[in-house]
């Protein structure tokens, strides 16, 4: 059994009840739900949408294609280096920030 103290050893999946989906560029794009007071307010009387489209850019996109619910972010890191090599580094860091961002937004849960 791996210890889950190493944040790489970390598992974790796209939350189900997230809808997204791949554009013709290949790259992912997360609908998201402007919800709450204040985005009310900002649809009733600004035209904002109830919905927001965000494109992952080409990185991104392989990492959020990576996520699978198996692959630790180690495993992930592996696939994006052999992937992107050198562009991506300093690897870890980046894809640890990067993933700790789509737990705060709420697109990925993690795996116990």
């Amino acid at each position: 059994m791996k210890n889950n103290n190493n944040y790489l050893d970390f598992v974790y999946a796209i939350k189900e009840d997230l809808s997204w989906s791949t554009n013709e560029s290949g790259q992912v794009v997360v609908e998201m739900e402007n919800k709450g007071f204040t985005n009310r307010i900002a649809q009733k009387f600004f035209k904002k949408p109830a919905v927001s489209h965000i494109t992952l850019e080409g990185l991104g996109s392989f990492i959020f294609s990576s996520i699978d619910g198996k692959r630790s972010i180690y495993d992930i890191g592996l696939l994006v280096h052999d992937k992107f090599g050198d562009e991506a580094e300093p690897l870890y860091e980046r894809l640890s920030t990067y993933m700790k961002r789509l737990d705060q937004l709420d697109f990925i849960h993690k795996v116990e």
